[in-house]
């Protein structure tokens, strides 16, 4: 935990996926939110998507990162917009391309986890 999901339109190549993820958690990490070991990212493509009703070219990236409840509002959006720095800085433009970054509390009653094997 933190957990970091980015999803992305298939016709943001060449988007450097693997890059983007290291950054986006060295981000997370930069910022005193997270311990590196404890950061999980992944990224999913879609090769079948459709951004609004035109035919244009558009395209998305979107980035949700789950962590334990407790930061204030505040905290949050200064993280939301790091990561948003983050990703401006690294997303192709086909077209349109509509990006956004989403913020999410885990319940840290409802939360167990451990680690198991050697680090």
């Amino acid at each position: 935990m933190p957990f970091l999901t980015v999803e992305y339109s298939a016709n943001l190549a060449p988007l450097d996926v693997p890059a983007l993820l290291l950054r986006l958690n060295q981000t997370i990490v930069d910022g005193g939110h997270a311990d590196e070991l404890v950061i999980k990212s992944r990224a999913i493509r879609f090769d079948t998507f459709q951004v609004g009703t035109s035919t244009d070219v558009r395209g998305f990236l979107h980035v949700k990162l789950a962590l334990m409840s407790g930061r204030t509002d505040e905290v949050k959006k200064a993280l939301a917009e790091q990561l948003m720095a983050v990703v401006r800085d690294v997303a192709p433009t086909p077209g349109l391309v509509q990006l956004a970054v989403e913020l999410s509390d885990i319940d840290r009653a409802g939360f167990v986890s451990a680690r198991v094997g050697a680090a």
